[in-house]
């Protein structure tokens, strides 16, 4: 697996046409082997883009921060209302993309930002072979990627210094596909990042684990990420944020008091978090994250896949805003999640 990544560019770019062809070949053909030589050829894969704030505010005591699954970012406009409603002075964002057709083949967070004073940090999780689901290759007929990113990222008007791009797992899972559709080559990872004007050592997580899996291998992703912490933050304040994806956790109405007081028995990557010293049920309401979003993707009864879990900072106010535009319709399959948090 690739070790983490601290090389920082103004623009990530556009992968190599023939290395594109070529990964599309190998995937076609199934040959799974070919993804690790694929993914060190490309990249937008081995740095991280970040954008500077135009005049960073000092420390401000507390911070609330949000996290959102914005599903391609597609709706940028109502992705600020969100943001604005949360009152968020950090923003973890998840299913982000850069230069795809299905999001206007827009840099998605520039566009996010633009006007505002905050800064970024972007990091890809997958080189995109295809267009997308197969509503999105419906929609996007004829057309084609401007640069096929789609990764994670963090906004803010505060400074971040010593950022990192931390791998999960490379495993090809997507590289043929799922149901031959969505063809990736890349890997899950996590963004961290440390607040240069906190009085002490804060780090800001953002992360998205793998949908296409068990709770096993959510674990492994999680230990992936705390060893890395480990690393670089050894003991410090931390607060992590995203799309956890925990599938198998409870979702019947008389169940949602388990979500915050035992979730280990269904997902055992919360006793690991445990084990590093983070929490999460101050952090955290015990309500479903998920939705039918935009399409009527997912039915009832929804489950809770969004986090924040947090160490050496108290959090208090947790909130889960609904993931509406200005007019009431659905802009994501997640509602967004904040948290107040001081050191």
């Amino acid at each position: 697996m690739r070790p983490l990544i601290d090389r920082i560019v103004p623009d990530l770019a556009a992968p190599d046409a023939a290395v594109l062809a070529e990964a599309r070949q190998a995937s076609a053909e199934g040959r799974q082997a070919a993804h690790a030589s694929l993914l060190a050829r490309l990249p937008a894969l081995h740095a991280l883009e970040q954008g500077i704030p135009t005049d960073p505010p000092p420390w401000p005591g507390s911070l609330k921060i949000a996290a959102f699954n914005a599903q391609r970012l597609k709706d940028r406009r109502a992705a600020r209302h969100l943001m604005e409603q949360a009152g968020a002075q950090v923003t973890l964002l998840s299913e982000v993309d850069l230069g795809m057709a299905r999001s206007g083949n827009a840099h998605t967070i520039r566009d996010l930002i633009a006007g505002s004073g905050e800064g970024y940090l972007y990091g890809v999780e997958f080189v995109e072979l295809d267009l997308g689901g197969a509503d999105e290759i419906a929609q996007c007929a004829g057309r084609s990627n401007a640069r096929g990113l789609h990764g994670n990222a963090i906004v803010t008007r505060l400074a971040l210094t010593q950022p990192h791009l931390i791998p999960l797992e490379e495993n090809g899972l997507w590289f043929t596909g799922i149901d031959g559709l969505q063809r990736r080559v890349g890997g899950r990872m996590a963004l961290a990042a440390r607040v240069a004007q906190a009085p002490r050592p804060l780090w800001i997580v953002s992360t998205h684990l793998e949908s296409k899996t068990d709770p096993a291998d959510r674990r492994a992703q999680i230990g992936a990420l705390l060893r890395a912490l480990d690393g670089i933050a050894p003991g410090e304040a931390c607060v992590i944020g995203g799309d956890f994806n925990t599938k198998a956790l409870p979702r019947g109405e008389d169940e949602r008091h388990l979500l915050l007081e035992e979730p280990e028995c269904t997902e055992p990557l919360f006793a690991d978090l445990r084990a590093a010293g983070f929490d999460w049920r101050h952090a955290n309401l015990a309500l479903p994250t998920q939705t039918p979003g935009p399409t009527d993707k997912h039915e009832p009864p929804f489950g809770k896949l969004d986090w924040l879990a947090v160490r050496g900072v108290e959090a208090r106010h947790p909130q889960v805003i609904p993931a509406l535009d200005r007019e009431g319709r659905a802009v994501s399959d997640h509602e967004m999640i904040a948290v107040e948090v001081s050191l």
